[in-house]
Formats: structure tokens, sequence, C-alpha cells
């Protein structure tokens, strides 16, 4: 009998929890060929979704669950569901049941009969975000795929469900600044896209705010190409031969009419425009090389504190 692993990341989703316990078991006596293995990552949640995960552990025994130290994101509750499951197939999904369970079966199929890798969704509207999050967030995906090479679909979502030789591979990439999407496209893999229509939470609140999502896309800009490196230096030329050109043109001016060599203004807007584009450029090489200085720390992703182990 083949075995799922099912991960959940869990931040203050003590409202939403027994909701998706419920539909998650119900959809796993549906898929009775199948083996199930829930494991938990409580990403330091300030409610009570740590003792919601005790009790779960105790009267369910396919209930897993890690709790970490403090809160060190989606991206690193992710990596540690993924070392810990041990089936052969691994999902990773919300617990704000805005990934429909109910596609598990479909997904599956196409990895056991279809000879897909992995199984991933899409959403095909946005309908519930604000506009300007919705705007923003099509933008990013258009910018980074112009950038990168590693194709990232609009709307993906980290619901998946990939074979073991799939996560293997994602867990060699052991980078601490981790975007799972563009890491997921990267190693490679077959995969089916399954598209469905946009669903609400059904307890609780969004944890991600735009500055959230804002630092979240830079994160993915930096960690997949080196393409603002590139056009800070393309910028920089530009900048440079338009400066020349200006010179030569004032140098041409004042020799043949004479003109007086005036407009403070115009040399004060130069100065500011100029000291931006400079700032720009070293914001740019400051977050590749703040990057790489936290690489080189080697810290470890996160820092377990508890498992369903300890409460035995």
């Amino acid at each position: 009998m083949k075995r799922i692993t099912i991960i959940v990341p869990c931040y203050n989703e003590q409202e939403a929890l027994p909701f998706f316990y419920k539909e998650i078991t119900r959809v796993a006596e549906e898929m009775s060929e199948c083996e199930f293995e829930f494991v938990f990552v409580n990403d330091g949640s300030k409610d009570s979704t740590l003792d919601i995960l005790r009790d779960l552990s105790k009267k369910d025994e396919r209930v897993r669950y890690i709790s970490f130290s403090r809160n060190f994101g989606k991206e690193s509750a992710m990596y540690a569901g993924l070392e810990t499951s041990s089936g052969d197939y691994v999902a990773i999904m919300d617990a704000d049941m805005q990934d429909p369970p109910d596609l598990l079966p479909e997904m599956y199929k196409a990895i056991t009969k279809e000879g897909y890798d992995c199984a991933a969704t899409r959403r095909t509207t946005r309908q519930g975000e604000p506009p300007i999050r919705s705007f923003f967030a099509r933008c990013f995906y258009k910018l980074v795929n112009k950038m990168t090479s590693v194709e990232i679909v609009d709307g993906a979502r980290d619901f998946r469900l990939m074979t073991r030789q799939m996560v293997d591979s994602v867990l060699s990439m052991s980078e601490r600044n981790r975007f799972s999407k563009g890491i997921f496209s990267w190693v490679g893999y077959k995969t089916k896209w399954l598209e469905y229509v946009n669903r609400e939470r059904v307890a609780g609140e969004t944890k991600w705010n735009f500055w959230k999502l804002f630092l979240y896309s830079i994160e993915g800009i930096v960690a997949f190409t080196t393409a603002p490196l590139a056009l800070a230096s393309v910028v920089g030329f530009i900048l440079f031969l338009a400066a020349c050109v200006y010179g030569l043109f004032i140098i041409i001016k004042t020799l043949i009419w004479g003109d007086p060599v005036t407009g403070f203004p115009t040399l004060a807007c130069l100065v500011v425009f100029i000291g931006g584009i400079q700032l720009l450029v070293m914001g740019i090489m400051g977050q590749y090389l703040a990057k790489a200085y936290l690489e080189t720390k080697n810290r470890p992703i996160y820092i377990v504190k508890e498992t369903e182990k300890d409460n035995k």
C-alpha cells in the first residue's frame, strides 16, 4: 500500500484546523487504496494551534506534528515538513481550506496513472482578493518570468502532490533564502496543472499583507535571477552616454551662440535623479550581498521545540 504524506504549515490556525482535519480525513477514507500520514508544522503560533495538534495526535496515530521554537515563516515550515515526510507521495496544503482536499484523488491519478511526477494547482481567478493585490501579483509573475529561465505559473499555489524522487530533489536545495515556487520549477520533472476557482478561507484571517507579499516577491527575484544586477549596469551605461551627449551639447551651444551656462534648477534635478539611481543600484547590490551573507552564516532553516513524540 502506497503512503501519502500531507504537509500542513500552520500559523495561528486554531479556527480553521477542525474544518481542515474533518475534510482531509474524509478524503483519506475515500482513497482507501492509500495509507495516509498527516504532518502539521506549527510555525510559532500564538493561539491554541499547538494544543489542537496535541489532541489530534493523541486520538489519531496518523497525525504527526512539528512545533518550531518561534515563527520561521512558511518556507521553513514546508521544508521541515518535507524533511519529516516518509510517504511515497508528498502533498503540501494550507490549513485554511483554500487548497481544496477533494482534488487529491485527481492529483494521485495524474501521478500513478498518467505518468506525471507532480500534480500542481493554480487559481483561475483571484476573486475575493483586493484588486490592488491582484494587480501587483500579475505584474510580479510577468516580471519574474521575463527575467528568469525558470517558468513560474501565474496563480500557482504551493498545493501540489509530488513523487518521492521530486521531494528528494527539492530537499537537496538546502539554501536558507527559499522561494519554493521557483524551486519546484527549477528541479524540473513532469508536472500536470490542475485549475480551480479561488476559494475563501473557511475561518480565521490571512497572515499575508501587501508588505509581506512585496518582500516575498523580492525574495523570489533575487533567488532565481541576477537580471537586476545587469539592469543596474545598463542603466549606469545609458546615463553615462546621456551625460556625455548633454555635456557636448552645452559646449557646442556656448561656442556657437555664446550662451552662458545657466540652469540651476535643471542641474539640481539632474543631481537628485543621478543620486536616486545610485541609491537604487546600491540597494540592488545590497540585496544580493545580504543574501550571500546570510547563506555563509549557515544557520539552521528552522529549530524544532516539540514533536508528537514528546506528547506521548
